[in-house]
């Protein structure tokens, strides 16, 4: 019989206790190394519900000759109990293929409605089978049983979407809450065992990779993959910290709005130059440019401790492959420990509507990004790209669009 054999309430409460049970299964290290958000996806594609979907347009119909036994049938008189009697008739089977996690089949909705008829119904490879045969069998009742038969299962698989529909909506905010006590308890911990001045002993033998369970759905989002080192946090540049450094960027630039003749034959490097002073003047002389870090030199680095809190790279606009290729030159100049970074686009001799739009359009295209996280205004936007080398180690890029004074003699975009 179908959706009887356990009810979708059943099924939430043991959905709940695995999700929870398979976090804190996950070795700290991998927890704390992993990209929080790359982990949350794979947690909560794993543990999403996936309702069977029926395509009723590619419904089809199978005909056979069928021994059918009689043996029941009350027109019939046998003068003695022999068992089944069997005689020549047909058989038609209708097959409607579905997509999903076949066991939702066994499910009680929260709402059901059952039928005995639902037991000719039947199972496999991503099919629904509903088998008819007789003596003489007539097709179109056949096909009205079958319909009838259908309409109740579409129902069943209707009401039980609307409660996995619910689930689904919810997934993501509840593994990522879980996921985040539980690297918060890692590092309290850490951070404790640290503070009582000895070494620590690491467990002979302790796993360092969580065996993933075979899933039958497809596709699933992969594991992310990480190294199997001891976590070691780094320190990274406040929030307030960095939105302060882009709102003197934005602040010099009104300056040269306002003085366009003072800024219209200056290049890149000049343009540099007075965004350095700027923030020199709010960071003591830790802002500098052309400044060696990592493969290559960067245009504006501010440094702090001995440690990088902030890159960016400035370039006159010069087309999409050049924005993709700014992209990729400042990538190169940071290190694994630079997780704030800005690319400023000045334009010049080109509409800035139409610069705006293919900035937008090209940075999802590169190879390292990640996400988006929004736009911050009409010609600024934030994402979350990777390091090239290493996937989990995730930076914030900004990226800000600035109509500067016009040269009118000098050169076009270089």
């Amino acid at each position: 019989m179908l959706f009887q054999r356990i009810s979708i309430f059943d099924v939430l409460q043991h959905q709940e206790r695995m999700l929870k049970d398979k976090i804190q299964s996950l070795e700290s290290n991998y927890v704390l190394n992993a990209s929080e958000s790359d982990l949350v996806a794979w947690l909560a594609a794993d543990f999403k519900l996936d309702i069977p979907v029926l395509d009723e347009s590619k419904i089809e119909v199978e005909q056979q000759e069928k021994q059918v036994d009689v043996s029941r049938d009350p027109r019939r008189i046998f003068m003695h109990n022999v068992g089944p009697f069997y005689v020549p008739g047909i058989e038609l089977t209708f097959i409607v293929p579905f997509t999903g996690d076949a066991t939702f089949f066994d499910v009680q909705p929260q709402s059901a409605i059952l039928s005995t008829a639902g037991s000719r119904a039947q199972m496999a490879n991503g099919e629904i089978r509903f088998t008819y045969a007789g003596e003489n069998l007539d097709g179109s009742s056949a096909k009205r049983q079958f319909e009838a038969e259908l309409q109740l299962i579409k129902q069943n698989l209707q009401n039980l979407k609307a409660s996995a529909d619910q689930h689904n909506k919810n997934l993501e905010q509840q593994v990522r809450q879980q996921v985040t006590q539980r690297k918060e308890k890692l590092l309290r911990d850490a951070k404790m065992v640290a503070s009582l001045g000895f070494p620590v002993k690491h467990r002979n033998g302790a796993p360092v990779t969580y065996a993933v369970p075979v899933q039958k759905r497809k596709p699933k989002i992969e594991r992310p993959a990480t190294t199997s080192s001891t976590f070691q946090p780094e320190p990274v540049l406040a929030l307030e910290e960095y939105e302060n450094i882009l709102s003197i960027i934005r602040n010099m630039v009104r300056v040269m709005e306002q003085s366009p003749k003072a800024f219209e034959t200056m290049g890149e490097e000049d343009l540099r130059t007075h965004f350095l002073v700027q923030l020199n003047g709010q960071y003591e002389g830790r802002a500098t440019g052309e400044t060696f870090n990592f493969q290559g030199k960067t245009d504006i680095l501010i440094r702090e401790g001995g440690k990088n809190v902030f890159i960016a790279e400035c370039k006159i606009w010069g087309g999409e492959q050049k924005f993709l290729e700014t992209i990729d030159q400042l990538l190169s100049y940071l290190s694994w420990r630079d997780t704030k970074a800005a690319v400023l686009i000045f334009n010049r001799n080109v509409k800035f509507s139409e610069v705006i739009k293919k900035m937008f359009e090209s940075a999802p295209t590169h190879k390292c990004y990640k996400r988006t996280i929004g736009k911050l205004d009409e010609s600024t936007s934030r994402y979350v790209f990777h390091q090239p080398a290493d996937p989990n180690r995730e930076l914030t890029l900004t990226v800000m669009a600035f109509d500067i004074p016009t040269n009118l003699k000098g050169p076009g975009p270089k």
